[in-house]
């Protein structure tokens, strides 16, 4: 892989980069911010989306050595590459997209409704009128960054607490004035996600993401509560998209 730039965007500073395939690459950094959890939110919250056939650029996995980059002069980012040597993750590159406008493109009530549901199942607080986190790429709505997502993880002891919130955040979300068919998008997301579906997301998470200092759990322990705290959260839906409403 072939580093390009930065991306001053965000906190996590990630990269433009280019891979053997050809493409270009948004490149999201362990040494970054949050570390390996960032990129664990990123590829299970982009993976439940997939799962859900919503829009989202490709995500793959980034193996990165001590080369990568070294040309960068800013030390800072010299730094957090230096940091983030190992397996990593990467977004296909939109080229071309713009950033979605809520004053200049409306998002229809199901795919709005559809989007508020998924942000507010996987508790991402990341997709405001501040800061959308959506693009318009050949006229369609794309989804991107969900390194904020799953934020239980960051205290992780009352992950079951976590799990009945109703998330109380997605009153500021972009799309939530739209989001008129959450009920019956309830019934088909819980319909789409089962039991087996999202083990199978939770089992993509790399060991070597999971070797937390901080925790006493073995990495296959932390993948459980992962995979408890999505079954548990999707089990009692109802308590978050009946706080949505009542916040429209």
């Amino acid at each position: 892989m072939r580093y390009i730039t930065p991306l001053r965007e965000g906190g996590s500073l990630p990269a433009l980069a280019e891979a053997d395939d050809d493409f270009k690459y948004v490149l999201k950094f362990r040494g970054a911010g949050h570390g390996v959890k960032a990129l664990i939110a990123e590829l299970v919250g982009g993976q439940i989306a997939k799962a859900l056939k919503l829009q989202l650029p490709e995500l793959v996995f980034a193996n990165l050595d001590e080369a990568f980059g070294r040309t960068e002069a800013d030390e800072e980012i010299q730094d957090l590459l230096q940091g983030s040597q190992g397996l990593n993750l990467a977004l296909h590159f939109l080229s071309g997209a713009i950033t979605f406008d809520p004053a200049v493109t409306t998002v229809d009530p199901k795919l709005a409704s559809q989007i508020v549901w998924l942000d507010a199942y996987i508790t991402n607080v990341d997709r405001t009128f501040k800061n959308t986190n959506m693009l318009i790429w050949h006229k369609e709505l794309w989804l991107i960054d969900h390194g904020a997502c799953l934020y239980f993880h960051h205290s992780w002891n009352n992950w079951e607490q976590h799990s009945k919130s109703p998330f109380v955040l997605i009153k500021d979300h972009v799309l939530l004035p739209q989001a008129s068919l959450l009920k019956e998008v309830d019934a088909e997301f819980k319909a789409i996600l089962t039991p087996e579906i999202l083990e199978e997301i939770v089992n993509t998470i790399p060991v070597d993401w999971l070797q937390w200092e901080d925790a006493d759990e073995t990495p296959e322990g932390l993948r459980n509560v992962y995979l408890q705290f999505l079954k548990t959260r999707l089990e009692n839906s109802e308590i978050f998209v009946n706080h949505a409403q009542n916040a429209r």
